[in-house]
């Protein structure tokens, strides 16, 4: 299983390094007819509500809209190559009501049943970063300790989000609770470091919210297709 999922990793990587060389346009799907793959991948967009999540230091834009916005721009890039996407947070509300006590805890057990019910192929939980230090920078992806098929998983998407960006990160285990709270594949994405000024001001345009989405569709249609169509039609340079 690793060594099949290395080697189509290199193959992924480099073919998107070429493809990234020369991003100067918008990101679109491509008309024609969808897909049916029999994949299901569940989205959650992170944060939400009363939770906004951390915020930029320049802008004060909440990372709970971010998260949003690349999840839905997520969501149109799996449909239309044939996965059944569900996704757990589909507005800027909460999924929580307001006679909910623990408005967190409801938040997050409801996110638990939702994939619970989908019974997907993997779920991606999509996040925006912050560190004191305002140098850091780069995408991140994080899997369960002990889960190895999204650690595996992890590996894959990492390496295509490094070559997308231009870092050498690895992915890190995570004690995050929608990672554990399920028995399906999960890893969770931390798009970029709003602490990072530069970073930001990418991470609240929507050209560049489009093109993190696009790296984290190769890498889940790399882990999930087994060798299957290329979709770099999806993306117009």
């Amino acid at each position: 299983m690793i060594t099949s999922i290395k080697l189509r990793t290199v193959a992924v990587v480099a073919a998107f390094c070429l493809l990234v060389a020369g991003v100067c346009g918008a990101f679109a799907v491509a008309a024609g007819t969808r897909l049916n793959i029999g994949l299901t991948v569940v989205l959650d967009a992170g944060h939400g509500g009363v939770d906004g999540g951390v915020s930029g230091r320049a802008t004060g834009t909440k990372e709970s809209d971010i998260n949003l916005a690349v999840t839905r721009a997520l969501r149109d890039f799996l449909t239309k190559a044939g996965y059944k996407v569900v996704l757990t947070r589909k507005n800027s509300e909460g999924l929580y009501s307001a006679f909910d006590r623990n408005k967190k805890l409801a938040d997050m057990q409801k996110r638990s049943d939702i994939i619970a019910e989908a019974k997907p192929d993997l779920v991606v939980s999509i996040h925006q970063n912050f560190y004191p230090l305002r140098s850091v920078h780069g995408p991140q992806v994080f899997f369960s300790p002990d889960a190895e098929t999204s650690r595996e998983y992890a590996l894959v998407i990492q390496g295509i989000l490094n070559a997308g960006a231009g870092t050498e990160r690895v992915p890190m285990k995570g004690d995050y609770y929608i990672l554990q709270c399920s028995e399906y594949p999960s890893v969770l994405v931390e798009c970029g470091f709003l602490s990072n000024p530069e970073e930001e001001a990418l991470l609240v345009s929507a050209k560049y919210q489009q093109k993190m989405a696009y790296l984290i569709f190769s890498g889940i249609h790399a882990v999930l297709s087994k060798g299957g169509s290329n979709y770099d039609y999806l993306y117009n340079s």
